[in-house]
């Protein structure tokens, strides 16, 4: 009886181990409308992640930061990842980047009052321009050194900002612009509009931390899960619901 006792003690402990060792811990920020702690799911990005990772047996936690703070964090190993991410060669001594997944447009948006038309870069020298600490945009934009930038900490302050006509334009993801104004600034809708074309079509990713434990095995986990809920219809689904 002793020696089943132990036996069974021995195995809820291995077991429990091996429970712990199949967590995911990522590191992301409320963006709306691909994530975000107050929305169905928490969006479909999170949902992506969440059944990915389920095929390989693993759990998703997600915690929610301001961005710069996720990127330094996970930059550390404190998460085994960041995510949503757009592709950019400077995070790569830090990171390694999964598979991609649908993304949306990045632009400019401007007040509607304000007459700016442009083809290229050069021809917003005169304006400031918004962005978000610790973000990625678009590789020409980030290397224009001959633009001027003025940082927030995130994209709703940006918004306030233009609205005030503080700045003159905000480099912003379509969809993430929207859904904060018709949410947080409804009375901003009149007054606001997303430049077409917009800059770049962005895929998304996640991003693996190399100070994170067994990071390489993570990395794979997601790959082989995203193949897998995009071979089962579980991918289209998602991005089925999203997109209604």
């Amino acid at each position: 009886m002793k020696k089943c006792l132990a036996f069974v003690f021995i195995s809820l402990v291995c077991y429990s181990v091996f429970a712990q060792e199949k967590v995911i811990k990522l590191a992301s920020l409320d963006w709306e409308p691909y994530i975000g702690k107050s929305i169905p799911n928490n969006g479909y990005v999170a949902q992506i992640a969440v059944e990915a990772f389920k095929t390989q047996g693993y759990k998703v936690e997600i915690d929610y930061l301001p961005w710069a703070r996720a990127v330094d964090e996970s930059k550390l190993g404190s998460y085994d990842g960041l995510f949503p991410e757009y592709m950019d060669e400077t995070r790569k001594p830090d990171f390694v980047y999964s598979d991609s997944f649908k993304g949306g447009p990045v632009g400019f948006m401007k007040r509607k009052d304000k007459k700016i038309a442009t083809t290229k870069l050069e021809d917003l020298k005169s304006f400031t321009i918004g962005t978000v600490r610790g973000y990625v945009n678009t590789t020409e934009f980030d290397n224009a050194k001959f633009l001027k930038k003025e940082e927030a900490v995130d994209d709703e302050t940006n918004i306030k900002k233009l609205n005030a006509n503080r700045i003159d334009l905000i480099v912003i993801d379509k969809y993430v612009g929207m859904s904060i104004i018709a949410k947080k600034f409804p009375t901003y809708r009149a007054e606001m509009e997303f430049m077409e074309p917009a800059l770049e079509e962005k895929p998304l990713y996640i991003c693996f931390s190399k100070k994170a434990p067994n990071y390489q095995e993570k990395l794979q986990a997601f790959n082989s899960g995203l193949k897998e809920i995009t071979k089962n219809g579980t991918l289209a689904k998602i991005l089925k619901e999203f997109e209604e």
